[in-house]
Order: C-alpha cells, then sequence, then structure tokens
C-alpha cells in the first residue's frame, strides 16, 4: 500500500448542544486508494469527512496530509492544501452561485490559486469536456442545466485546480437513477486517469461497491467496521453492517440477506459510555454496556471489527 495521504487520529466533534457526532475516530486513506464511507443518516459521515477537510475543527485529535499536520493551521495557511483536497457536494443546485455561469463557476479557481492565467478559456473548456459536457453551456447559468449536467460542473470546478485528494458527499443521491450510472461511471473513468485519492460518502451500497476498493462503516460517530469492499460485502462482520446490507434491495429473492432482529430506539434511550449499538444489537452482552469496543483485525482479509461478540468468536 502507498504511503498515507490523509491521516486522521483520534478526531472528536462535539456540537454546543451536546451531540458527539465523530467519537475518537482514525481514518488513514493511502494516495491514489478510492474509500467508501457508508452509515444510515446522522451517523456523522459529513461532519467526518468536514473534519478532513478541515471545513470544521476538531475538538480534539489531529488531521495530517501528506505528512503535513494541518490541525492548527489556519486561513493562507491552508492555500496549499485547499488546492491539493477538493469536495464535490451533495446537491448541486445550492452548491452552485447562481449569479455565475458555467464558465465562471469553472474558472473561480484558477483564479484563486492564480493557474493557467495564459490559457484560462481553453483550460476551462478542456475541463467541461472531461466531465462530458459541450462548450454550449460556457454562458448558461446553473438554472439552465439538469441535475446531472450541475453536478458535471461541480466535478469541474472540483478538478480545476488539478487536486489529489477528493471528497465526495452523497454525489448522486440528489439525481435521477439513470444520471447516477453515468455520474458514477464518470467519476471512476476521471480517478483512473487522474490518480485520484477519493473519499466517497454515501448510503447507496451499490454505488460504493462498484466505484470503492475499501470501505469504512460508521454508526453514531464511531467506524464499526473497515476492510476491503469485496470481502466487507460478502462477509459482513459487524452486527450493524449485517443490517446494513440486509436492507439494500435486490432484484432475485434468493440472494436476499436474513435481516437482523433490531430494536427501534428512542433518543431519550441512548446513553454514553459502552457499544453505541448495543441496545440494537441481537448479540449484545453485559460487557457492551460496560466498555467501547475498538477496531481489532480479525481472519487475513484486511477487516477490522469494533465488536465484542467478534473478539471473543
Amino acid at each position: 500500500m502507498s504511503a498515507p495521504l490523509v491521516q486522521a487520529t483520534g478526531l472528536v466533534r462535539r456540537f454546543d448542544n451536546g451531540t458527539v457526532a465523530v467519537d475518537h475516530v482514525n481514518v488513514t486513506i493511502a494516495a491514489g486508494e478510492r474509500v467508501g464511507l457508508v452509515g444510515e443518516s446522522g451517523s456523522g459521515k459529513s461532519t467526518l469527512g468536514r473534519l478532513l477537510l478541515r471545513l470544521d475543527d476538531a475538538n480534539a485529535g489531529t488531521v495530517a496530509f501528506d505528512g503535513h499536520d494541518l490541525t492548527r493551521q489556519y486561513g493562507k495557511s491552508l492555500l496549499w492544501f485547499r488546492r491539493r483536497a477538493q469536495v464535490v457536494f451533495q446537491d448541486p443546485s445550492t452548491a452552485l452561485n447562481p449569479r455565475l455561469s458555467v464558465g465562471e463557476l469553472v474558472a473561480e479557481g484558477l483564479i484563486i490559486h492564480g493557474l493557467h492565467s495564459q490559457d484560462r478559456p481553453a483550460r476551462v473548456s478542456a475541463l467541461l469536456a472531461d466531465v462530458g459536457l459541450d462548450v454550449s453551456v460556457l454562458h448558461r447559468r446553473p438554472h439552465e442545466l439538469s441535475g446531472g449536467q450541475k453536478q458535471r460542473v461541480g466535478i469541474a470546478r472540483a478538478l480545476a485546480v488539478e487536486p489529489g485528494f477528493l471528497l465526495l458527499d452523497e454525489p448522486v443521491s440528489a439525481l435521477d437513477v439513470s444520471v447516477q450510472a453515468q455520474i458514477v461511471n464518470l467519476l471512476a473513468d476521471l480517478s483512473e486517469r487522474r490518480g485520484l485519492t477519493i473519499l466517497f460518502v454515501a448510503h447507496d451500497l451499490h454505488v460504493v461497491r462498484h466505484l470503492c476498493e475499501r470501505v469504512l462503516v460508521m454508526y453514531r460517530g464511531h467506524i464499526v467496521e473497515e476492510g476491503p469492499t469485496e470481502a466487507l460485502f460478502e462477509t459482513p462482520q459487524h452486527p450493524y453492517t449485517r443490517a446494513l446490507l440486509a436492507a439494500v434491495p435486490v432484484t432475485d429473492p434468493s440472494l436476499r440477506r436474513r435481516e437482523l432482529p433490531l430494536r427501534t430506539v428512542a433518543i431519550e434511550e441512548l446513553s454514553e459510555g459502552g457499544c453505541q449499538f448495543r441496545l440494537r444489537c441481537p448479540e449484545a452482552r453485559p460487557v457492551c454496556a460496560a466498555t467501547v469496543p475498538t477496531l481489532v483485525a480479525i481472519g487475513g482479509a484486511g477487516v477490522a471489527v469494533a465488536c465484542h461478540a467478534r473478539h471473543d468468536s
């Protein structure tokens, strides 16, 4: 595996209302790797992504990029990092400035970083072609584009400054199903051609399996399982991972996974300490209430799981 490009240690993000969105999370992403981050709404996925990009400050922990500690860098001292790490947001309709034309939107990053000053129009046209857009959209504004076209503009904007790391935060969830496949295939092609390192935040496990080499599973601020994509999909270890996969629709009923009998837990039942999944888990045991399980490697496939039941087996 290549040297880590993104490395986070002990990240904690606690909001003013006391909610802990990210709880002592460690993440390592190698250069050129495509990693999926999955979990239900409210699990902390987008917050973790914002911490890694330094769009939000952690209450504790460190973030390093290409060996450089970003934790105490602010403002202009982060300008080099802003060029090397970019984000594609979930909803292109709100991510694009409605007052700017497509050409202006894509050129904005080039202007900020002083790139391609001599051939900027040609560079913008080339970027649009790279994401499958014709130059006829150059002078259009976002409201004149379809959802898929707007997301392609968002991808072109992110690629304009030639980043090495791309955070894709639910980039296809706001699009029609027919368009989703086109965008996912585009992202796969671009990552191959440009050697991009990708963190793909998503609900859609089919998309994650198609695009990513490794998957992190997040539940209530914790990474509960991680491993190579095929190993995790074929033999999921954590009860939560198994429940997520059992909920994925399949066309062949014979391939449907057995659903786990999970409890629905009211907010007032949730408590600090121990395994956050224990009140919903059919395999919970006394140790789960007393001790927070840590990620432990099991087997030889590169899978790690935070589950007392798996650690004891």
